[in-house]
């Protein structure tokens, strides 16, 4: 069932959280439908494992054809492997970052995407749908291309892999006011994928410009209300991760084995050939 992350008699926005069977073979994924006055969008819907669901579950509020956009907030399998079906059984454009604007492509049949494409640029844009939203550059977050969505109707911030949290779909439900307690469901995830300290304070700087009352992630649970929202962004500006924590220990000619059978690591030793 949807969540209702905002509604009045306009505008709408409803997230998915649990459209897929949570067996451990793939990460839990939050898919997005924002309505306003008829024009709708779907944010970062997934690969195929949630497509049917999320198909069928949208048209009990929108329906497909209608759909104006599929916007995906870079191009991780999670967020757009589904993009062929998307393509066949809609009239959406896809809007993406230039960075992937010719790779997206490859998830489709081709023709598909031809003249659906709609490359945003790395300042970012102001896309109209509803009092027009906001597409926010949110470069090497951890993707090359990376934008996030911000709604201002309903002043939430749709962040993708910034400000997720491992969790399963029922937790996903369950909005977070206190942050300390959540910190150790991101700090890994955060420590791994996202590129630099430098590039998270420079986000927050950007984002803090914003009147935010909820953070919406793609993994996990959105956080709301201004004094978890705050204590994120200083938990981010501080945070050291991806390149801080690399050094030449993680540049070495590697010797351990991997073993088919078991999908294990076994120690042993690789001859390297020398000049």
């Amino acid at each position: 069932m949807a969540i209702e992350l905002y509604r009045d008699k306009t505008h709408a926005c409803l997230m998915f959280t649990d459209l897929m069977e949570e067996d451990g073979q793939a990460v839990q994924c939050n898919q997005f439908l924002i309505v306003d006055h008829g024009t709708g969008a779907i944010i970062d819907p997934g690969g195929n494992l949630a497509f049917n669901e999320l198909f069928m579950g949208m048209t009990r509020h929108f329906a497909p054809q209608k759909l104006s956009y599929v916007i995906a907030s870079h191009a991780d399998p999670d967020i757009i492997a589904s993009l062929d079906r998307w393509m066949s059984s809609t009239k959406a454009s896809l809007v993406i970052s230039r960075v992937w604007e010719r790779f997206a492509p490859h998830f489709t049949k081709v023709g598909k995407t031809e003249d659906r494409v709609i490359g945003v640029p790395d300042s970012g844009g102001r896309l109209p749908l509803g009092r027009t939203e906001l597409l926010l550059p949110a470069h090497f977050m951890h993707s090359e291309g990376n934008f996030h969505f911000y709604d201002p109707i309903s002043r939430i911030l749709f962040t993708g892999d910034l400000a997720v949290s491992m969790t399963t779909g029922a937790e996903a439900r369950k909005p977070v006011v206190h942050l300390p307690a959540h910190i150790p469901r991101m700090e890994a995830f955060h420590r791994r994928y996202m590129v630099s300290n430098k590039i998270l304070r420079l986000w927050a700087q950007m984002a803090r410009q914003l009147d935010v009352q909820m953070l919406v992630p793609q993994h996990g649970a959105p956080i709301i209300g201004k004094r978890a929202i705050e204590d994120f962004y200083c938990w981010i500006e501080n945070l050291e991760c991806g390149i801080d924590l690399f050094g030449a220990q993680h540049y070495q000619v590697p010797t351990a084995q991997i073993d088919p059978a078991t999908r294990q690591m076994r120690t042993g030793h690789v001859a390297v050939a020398t000049p």
